[in-house]
């Protein structure tokens, strides 16, 4: 009489569940950032990791990748055409000095958002 070959399963579930598939990152921090953190988590409803994470990305979100800059030559063509079209919408009665406040002033912009701005040079 043949022998009956016997297949056995696997046995799943020993052991501690998967809790995610993600990197583990450890870092220290000091104890007034953590309790920062814990504070944001606790307004937010989430627990300490959960809220580290979210801040993380907010911070990186919030810096952003700035504009690309314009090449020199693209910048000089784009101050160009600005200032002819500006040129043409000039009032051509004003004395020349007022005219070149108001174009300087319509191509740098206002001062107040002159140190704000991204694209000009510092």
């Amino acid at each position: 009489m043949k022998k009956s070959i016997k297949v056995m399963q696997k046995k799943r579930g020993r052991g501690r569940p998967a809790t995610g598939k993600d990197p583990q990152v450890v870092l220290r921090m000091p104890a007034e950032l953590i309790a920062a953190a814990d504070a944001w988590g606790e307004s937010n409803n989430v627990g300490r990791s959960e809220a580290i994470r979210n801040l993380v990305k907010l911070g990186l979100s919030s810096s952003g990748a700035r504009p690309a800059r314009y090449p020199e030559k693209t910048a000089a063509k784009a101050r160009e055409l600005a200032a002819r079209i500006i040129d043409g919408l000039i009032d051509p009665s004003a004395p020349a000095g007022e005219k070149a406040i108001r174009k300087r002033r319509l191509l740098k912009g206002p001062s107040d958002f002159r140190d704000v701005r991204v694209d000009g040079k510092k």
